[in-house]
């Protein structure tokens, strides 16, 4: 499904872009996202595509806001039910809640359920409308990160059963890991569409780095010839190969995976070495992380199993390991 539309109140904002199963719309606070959702379920006034012109009540979509909405006068499978309409009410409420697995709480009110409880009731209720759009705001907000990766695979593989395309919008890089679809707003426009392995692989900016919650994103200018250029990291007194063709001058946001950068002791750390200071260790399933002061920035590093870091550490980052990508320049004071 196509979605084409443009706003000019409260803020401008124009997006087009393909809504593929369970896509994410991803952007840091205040890009708009809440308001596209909005304009597009027919509550702010916008012109665009689908769904132009026809009031909120005739529009197929079903919409889930931050915090689910849901009706505290009523219980669970009456959330569900003020969908429908006819003598089945209460029985096509109950196989929706069947579906996404929260018919036990059918006469449980609204107060009495978790987060993740609520999100679930008000998912059914917008399923049993049978939209040909889902839209989600923030669907993580009132979840903890125990019961998250759960809810967002029951919710996902919900969608995908009842083959209905899905338009979430966050700001969690944990919801985009598995979007089927990735789309990256930055200043109020899309700056990058794709799924979510090509855009991992491949960010089209620092600003989509951090979108993506991408470690070691800094800031930086291109120095020295084209043939031996070397990157000025102003935040640690560095100069630093690199392999790049941006010309002389050009500020540029960089970014380096944490298993790239090298650890050494003193005694032993090649020529250009940054010296370090330990500051945090991150331990869990997925690793280690030590958290490395370098002047007034922060690198991350991971450390291979059973390895760890010697005294008076040194880091070294291979050219090779440093991805760069020019910054706009409206960006160029922002760190």
């Amino acid at each position: 499904m196509r979605i084409d539309y443009r706003i000019e109140r409260p803020v401008a904002l124009h997006a087009c872009f393909e809504v593929e199963g369970f896509t994410v719309l991803l952007g840091a606070s205040g890009e708009g996202k809440s308001l596209l959702l909005s304009a597009i379920a027919g509550l702010v006034p916008a012109r665009g595509e689908p769904f132009g012109g026809l009031p909120p009540q005739s529009r197929a979509v079903g919409y889930l806001p931050q915090g689910h909405a849901l009706f505290p006068h009523l219980r669970a499978w009456e959330n569900v039910a003020f969908a429908l309409r006819g003598s089945r009410r209460r029985e096509l409420a109950m196989q929706w809640m069947e579906r996404v697995g929260i018919s036990a709480l059918a006469e449980r009110w609204p107060t009495s359920l978790s987060g993740g409880q609520q999100q679930r009731v008000a998912l059914a209720r917008a399923l049993a409308r049978r939209p040909h759009l889902l839209l989600l705001d923030e669907p993580t907000s009132a979840l903890d990160p125990i019961t998250r990766d759960e809810v967002l695979a029951e919710l996902i593989a919900e969608v995908h059963e009842a083959s209905i395309p899905a338009l979430a919008v966050s700001h969690d890089p944990a919801l985009a890991a598995i979007a089927d679809r990735l789309v990256l707003m930055h200043n109020r426009r899309i700056v990058q569409v794709g799924t979510a392995a090509e855009v991992h692989a491949q960010p089209a900016s620092g600003a989509v780095a951090r979108l993506l919650g991408l470690r070691n994103v800094q800031r930086g200018q291109i120095a020295g010839a084209s043939g031996e250029p070397q990157l000025l990291w102003s935040q640690a007194n560095a100069a630093l190969p690199v392999h790049t063709t941006l010309p002389h001058g050009t500020p540029v946001d960089w970014h380096i995976a944490p298993n790239a950068v090298k650890v050494h002791a003193a005694a032993s750390a090649p020529s250009g070495s940054l010296p370090a200071v330990l500051e945090l260790r991150q331990t869990s399933a997925h690793g280690c992380y030590l958290g490395m002061r370098c002047g007034q920035a922060r690198l991350w590093v991971e450390l291979p199993p059973g390895h760890e870091a010697p005294e008076a550490p040194m880091l070294s980052l291979p050219p090779s390991a440093i991805r760069c990508w020019p910054v706009a320049e409206q960006e160029h004071s922002t760190p």
